[in-house]
């Protein structure tokens, strides 16, 4: 396989809090070599293209929905206020990749088709295809790890990249919980090689998130991953690609 950058990506709604890192993956290392947060929209595609254009080949892990549930569409066409609703909510708001994730994972992806989370999907969406405008290439999603395109997008979740080698994967986001943070870094040695500075993975989850979202995207290439289940299904709606427990 050729040399790979493999860029994570947290998103969020506000460009302030979306975490980014690069690593590179080539033979059987994998190093990663920049982290850091967003300062603007203009800034976020700036920074990404600067990194992609500089690499030969090119995989985005993005921490966001990138579909939504072929149900909720199913249903909603056609309907009126007032109208009871057919489909069960769980079938109406969640993706078939989110049950999975929670039955193997015993940890629920946010519901994309009724939450916030919806926010952050339609942020990251927008994100892919401006980044593509500025770099003049569409960025297609990877459904296998020998995708042919010079760059493609796949997505992850880090809870259930973390889980996956039993690393904690909750209660580790709010400024004070530095420890869990740092325990969290310390952990990820045993996985990839990082020349950040650890500091920044322990004062700013966006960041370290953003290394587990590149660690995710380690294992969409190495063969890893859980692959759908039903391969059209998840072209429609979207799939968590994440090394589960037991894989």
């Amino acid at each position: 396989m050729k040399p790979t950058a493999i860029i994570g990506i947290d998103c969020a709604v506000d460009p302030k809090n979306v975490g980014l890192a690069k690593g590179v993956y080539s033979g059987d290392l994998f190093v990663v070599i920049d982290a850091r947060c967003g300062r603007s929209e203009g800034d976020l595609i700036s920074v990404l293209s600067g990194w992609i254009q500089s690499e030969s080949r090119v995989l985005l892990a993005l921490d966001a929905p990138l579909g939504w549930p072929s149900s909720l569409g199913r249903t909603l066409v056609g309907h009126a206020a007032g109208a009871p609703l057919s489909e069960l909510a769980d079938k109406l708001f969640r993706r078939e990749t989110d049950r999975l994730i929670n039955d193997r994972c015993n940890k629920r992806p946010l519901d994309v088709g009724a939450d916030r989370i919806a926010r952050t999907a339609h942020a990251a969406l927008n994100l892919l295809d401006d980044l593509g405008t500025a770099i003049g290439q569409r960025i297609p999603l990877a459904w296998d790890n020998a995708f042919s395109s010079r760059i493609a997008a796949i997505e992850v979740y880090p809870a259930a990249t973390l889980s996956g080698r039993g690393i904690r994967c909750s209660q580790y986001k709010k400024t004070e919980h530095t420890e869990e943070r740092r325990d969290i870094a310390s952990k990820l040695n045993e996985h990839l090689t990082c020349s950040v500075d650890h500091d920044l993975l322990v004062a700013d989850a966006d960041v370290l998130d953003a290394v587990v979202c590149s660690l995710a995207g380690l294992d969409f290439l190495r063969g890893l991953a859980l692959a759908p289940l039903e391969p059209e299904l998840a072209r429609n709606e979207g799939w968590i690609w994440a090394k589960l427990p037991g894989q």
